[in-house]
């Protein structure tokens, strides 16, 4: 084997243990993912040292590049006008290399990923399923042993991780004709999702798996526009989301997700909206939301919401985009996910309803659930899009008279 094939092997084992590693270290994505890009980048400069800095620059001149990346210079930007520094710095010194690493493994990994990777990515989702079912059911006893912190939440990021990735290491294993393996990964994913108590995890998986059937089963635009439509809402009405909740959600359905602290959910997201009604136009600045209560804005809440104002971040990302970046920055959100929308609809089937399948699924737990800067839900997004395209390549070389792009 030559030297770059022995760098994409590694690069491609890592890439298919990602999910894997996260049961076993549930933050340790950005590193597995980081060191997956950096065997791909190595890869690909011994085989052509030359096209290497190309092959990573041109996709930046695409125009959902560069609202993407007016998106991310504004976020920057906001850096300036921070009242918490040392807070922003960390975020930001956590975020950017698990974004730049999850950028180019997309960029290079896709075309170089040997052979037998998906079928190990097969083995690796099927053990981590396996493991989160059967250490929740054992008391968690593998968490004990492994002398981690014996709390069932600790599998809540390998379920959500496993939500990203499943559906594009399918389309890879499909396109590949080992359509067993294919259903096997999306049968033991939800296992280990089902079984988790992630509520967030459980949404996720009902929102890909609903809009991925809208796409195949019904014409074009249903699946596109329908993502539009919530991603536009998510956007447009994220300032207002605890508010129209607290007035329209039945005291029973508080009831049932009583494990999911809906309540609470509800009250923060009002705390965080009232802190967007006193400064609309710029936001906090970028990362400020772990230490939110220290900003100014904070101090306009009215004292009785204000102590939700500590909880480290708002549980919905679209809602920390406008608290944090405010109007411009959710304006520049919104034109990235439009575009990437647009990008989506030339797909071909089941690229397109795979591809709306994972904006469903993390759209969905991206209004419930995590900091949205955090580094190991953009490694993960990283790997799952690397799947996505890797797929489009293995059409691309099957099919020469098909659009290939992706």
């Amino acid at each position: 084997m030559s030297a770059a094939g022995r760098l994409y092997a590694a690069g491609g084992v890592l890439l298919a243990a990602m999910p894997l590693a996260m049961v076993l270290a549930n933050r340790s994505s950005p590193l597995v993912v980081g060191l997956a890009a950096l065997a791909f980048l190595a890869g690909r400069a011994v085989e052509d040292r030359h096209g290497l800095a190309r092959r990573i620059l041109t996709p930046l001149a695409d125009p959902l590049a560069g609202a993407a990346l007016a998106f991310l210079a504004w976020g920057l930007v906001s850096l300036a006008w921070s009242p918490v520094p040392a807070a922003s710095l960390r975020v930001a010194g956590e975020f950017l290399p698990a974004l730049a690493g999850a950028y180019l493994l997309a960029c290079l990994a896709p075309g170089r990923i040997p052979p037998f990777a998906p079928r190990l990515g097969v083995a690796a989702i099927a053990l981590a399923g396996l493991v989160i079912a059967g250490d929740l059911a054992a008391g968690l006893a593998l968490e004990r042993a492994l002398g981690h912190r014996a709390a069932a939440f600790v599998h809540n990021r390998p379920a959500l991780t496993l939500d990203l990735v499943a559906g594009p290491l399918a389309l890879v294993l499909w396109r590949g004709r080992t359509r067993g393996l294919a259903v096997a990964t999306l049968a033991f994913a939800a296992l280990g999702v089902l079984r988790s108590i992630s509520g967030a995890a459980q949404l996720g998986l009902l929102a890909g798996a609903a809009l991925f059937a809208v796409t195949r089963l019904l014409p074009r635009r249903a699946g596109i526009g329908l993502a539009g439509l919530g991603l536009g809402l998510a956007v447009a009405l994220a300032p207002v989301e605890g508010d129209l909740l607290a007035r329209t959600m039945p005291e029973a359905a508080h009831e049932r997700l009583v494990q999911s602290s809906s309540r609470a959910r509800v009250a923060i997201a009002r705390s965080f909206g009232a802190a967007v009604a006193a400064d609309p136009w710029r936001g906090a600045g970028f990362g400020t939301s772990a230490r939110f209560a220290e900003t100014p804005a904070a101090q306009a809440v009215p004292p009785e919401m204000r102590v939700l104002l500590g909880v480290g971040h708002p549980h919905n990302s679209f809602l920390q985009v406008w608290v944090e970046l405010g109007l411009p920055g959710a304006v520049l959100a919104a034109l990235t996910l439009m575009l990437m929308l647009a990008r989506i609809a030339r797909l071909p089937q089941p690229d397109r309803a795979t591809a709306l399948a994972l904006v469903a699924g993390a759209a969905a737990i991206a209004f419930v659930e995590h900091n949205g800067w955090a580094a190991w839900w953009t490694a993960g997004l990283g790997a799952a899009i690397s799947w996505l395209r890797e797929a489009a390549r293995t059409r691309a070389e099957t099919s020469p008279g098909r659009d290939g792009s992706a």
